[in-house]
């Protein structure tokens, strides 16, 4: 089964602001993602995965008829924003809460873990080919 894990930015939650984060703290991070990223390539279960780029960069589309309305961010009733993603192919749902947890659990300031939420989503099967 495919399931993707969105990992949301809350800085108002339990994870600690990026700003009281050291240098050592990030490379902690990384180095921790990084090593839970390996595992899934060598298991076969990472299907890809990639960070988003800061909100103030996003644009909102609305269909405006002859052409889109957009809207560049910041959105200012953003509190809680979209990180990043995995999109991993497990056995059960219970390995992808697994593996989400594992990914919650990254350290963040003074390696505290971070308890990003993660969302987990099933990925719904596309239309049948042949119809």
């Amino acid at each position: 089964m495919k399931y993707m894990l969105l990992m949301n930015h809350a800085p108002t939650g339990n994870e600690p602001a990026i700003e009281t984060c050291t240098a050592e703290d990030m490379r902690a991070s990384g180095a921790h993602m990084d090593q839970l990223r390996q595992e899934l390539v060598e298991s076969g279960e990472l299907l890809g995965a990639a960070g988003l780029a800061d909100p103030d960069t996003a644009k909102l589309v609305i269909s405006g008829g002859d052409a889109p309305v957009v809207t560049d961010g910041p959105f200012a009733e953003l509190k809680e924003f979209l990180a990043g993603y995995w999109l991993i192919d497990v056995d059960s749902e219970a390995r992808a809460i697994e593996i989400a947890a594992r990914t919650s659990a990254a350290p963040g300031a003074g390696g505290r873990p971070t308890r990003r939420p993660i969302e987990v989503r099933a990925v719904m099967r596309g239309a049948d080919p042949e119809l």
